[in-house]
């Protein structure tokens, strides 16, 4: 046996990177063997004959090689297993939102402290997040944008009609797509947390 359920590191986010590749894990590498993943491992398993223990014993091991290749970096962080950079200093005191361009995370923090962090995607090109210090000036749960007529469950408006929350485009395409600036977020159940401790006039700092 090579890896099994409990197991954390670099080699089981491969493990997971090639099982997306073949359709038979859809979440992000998060580096720890979960559940999903030995489901995954199973079903792999079962289908190529192999005996569906959920663990990545050689054989399997070999087997997945032989079907994918080399994950890069891209691959191996996708979706959210990206752990987030050092935190801006402006996000050090205080109630914030910390969002950062380049590790595409967000954190929540209290006085310094993570209290959790979550992988956030943003606008393209044509319409870029703003980078900057803001402050939440209105939360709407049920938000639905009458611009572009599309929901922004748990939003947490911070510039104009920028928010942080949760897509569901997100959630389904990963980084193929993009907002129209807001700040999405992949995790119903972490932005739905978010939500619940967020509070009007809290910092929003978005930085690169």
């Amino acid at each position: 046996m090579l890896w099994s359920p409990g197991d954390e590191g670099r080699d089981v986010r491969e493990i997971q990177a090639r099982l997306r590749q073949i359709a038979w894990l859809h979440e992000g590498p998060t580096g720890v063997y979960d559940r999903a993943t030995e489901e995954a491992v199973k079903g792999f398993q079962d289908k190529r004959g192999l005996p569906p223990t959920g663990r990545m014993d050689s054989a399997s091991w070999k087997r997945l090689l032989d079907m994918t290749g080399e994950p890069g970096r891209w691959d191996l962080y996708l979706m959210g297993g990206q752990p987030p950079g050092p935190p801006d200093p402006r996000c050090l005191s205080g109630r914030v939102l910390c969002v950062d361009k380049t590790t595409r995370t967000l954190r929540w923090m209290v006085d310094g402290r993570t209290v959790s962090h979550m992988a956030v995607r943003f606008g393209s090109v044509a319409t870029p997040t703003r980078e900057g210090e803001f402050h939440v000036y209105w939360k709407s749960r049920h938000h639905v944008s009458t611009l572009y007529d599309s929901p922004m469950p748990y939003a947490m408006f911070f510039s104009g009609g920028q928010a942080v929350h949760y897509s569901e485009d997100f959630a389904a395409r990963g980084y193929a797509g993009a907002s129209h600036g807001c700040v999405n977020v992949r995790d119903e159940r972490l932005v739905a947390e978010l939500f619940a401790s967020v509070r009007e006039g809290d910092k929003v700092v978005v930085h690169r």
